[in-house]
């Protein structure tokens, strides 16, 4: 594999990708959608990293092929939908005789700024969610997804009017609102992997707390944890909260409790010696958190228990 180039190139506007695929010229200076048998990387674009200044959702697939996305690779065999938020980096790789299929919808932030899309759109974790945490989608689910994106390829051919954007803003939601429901199903259905995740959550958890070398670095965060299971943040947060009803901060909340708890049972260490054991930097903030979660101080629940 040829070494990607380190500095992203910065692709302000949808004209200018456009140009960089040698596309023919969009239809809507603020949206687009693609259909990816039209996508040839040539030489000069291989191993290039870019920064888009838009959103970008794909559905890709391929019967010989992977495509650089996010920081990874993805084979695209199976097919899967994919989610770039704004200045998300993204990479390619050219790939000798590779053919996608699906479709590219490309869409400026300011195409939907003044809708409630523009602000309920920062709700969907999948944005940030790495290529492996791609959506993969049942037949019956993949004629939705097309369907709603052939209509917005419609609507752009269609004679651009006042009620075009209002259209196209609603399909995008409509859309939006399909994935979000088949990703939960997706955690239902890959329910073997999400537990196994679960439990390597739980042992991370485990090792960390109950190791006073990696305490010393402070509380373990929800980036750390994800590192360790090799996920997104978000991916991370909306599969436990799917299998737990916890997302992954309060998963982490939950576990010191737990151990806290230990101590104050077992040991007659004081609340401020508890709460340096496990990484807190101020007592009082251990103390606050203890009593959000369990309405009692530390020495409330210790003397609860005599």
């Amino acid at each position: 594999m040829e070494k990607k180039n380190n500095t992203p190139a910065k692709i302000s506007s949808i004209s200018q990708f456009h140009d960089l695929l040698r596309l023919p010229k969009p239809l809507h200076p603020m949206v687009s959608l693609v259909d990816n048998t039209q996508l040839v990387l040539n030489e000069d674009l291989a191993n290039h990293s870019f920064l888009l200044d838009f959103y970008k959702i794909s559905y890709k697939f391929s019967t010989n092929g992977k495509m650089g996305y996010g920081q990874d690779y993805y084979d695209f065999n199976e097919g899967g939908l994919m989610f770039a938020s704004p200045n998300q980096l993204i990479f390619t790789e050219n790939e000798e005789g590779v053919e996608y299929g699906g479709y590219t919808l490309l869409f400026h932030p300011d195409f939907i700024r003044n809708y409630p899309l523009g602000k309920s759109i920062k709700k969907y974790g999948f944005f940030s969610y790495d290529t492996n945490e791609a959506l993969h989608l049942s037949d019956s689910e993949k004629t939705i997804i097309i369907g709603l994106l052939q209509s917005i390829d419609n609507e752009l051919n269609t004679a651009i009017d006042e009620m075009s954007q209002d259209l196209i803003v609603s399909y995008i939601d409509v859309l939006l609102n399909y994935s979000n429901r088949f990703y939960k199903r997706q955690f239902i259905t890959r329910k073997t992997i999400s537990h196994d995740l679960l439990l390597k959550v739980e042992e991370t958890l485990d090792n960390y707390i109950s190791n006073a070398e990696t305490l010393k670095k402070g509380l373990p965060t929800v980036e750390f944890l994800a590192s360790q299971i090799n996920v997104s943040t978000h991916y991370l947060s909306d599969m436990l909260r799917n299998l737990t009803g916890l997302n992954a901060q309060q998963h982490i909340h939950s576990k010191l409790i737990e151990k806290s708890k230990d101590f104050l049972i077992t040991t007659n260490l004081s609340v401020a010696e508890i709460a340096y054991q496990l990484g807190f930097e101020y007592p009082q903030s251990f103390s606050k958190l203890f009593k959000k979660k369990t309405s009692l101080t530390p020495l409330e629940f210790k003397n609860s228990l005599n």
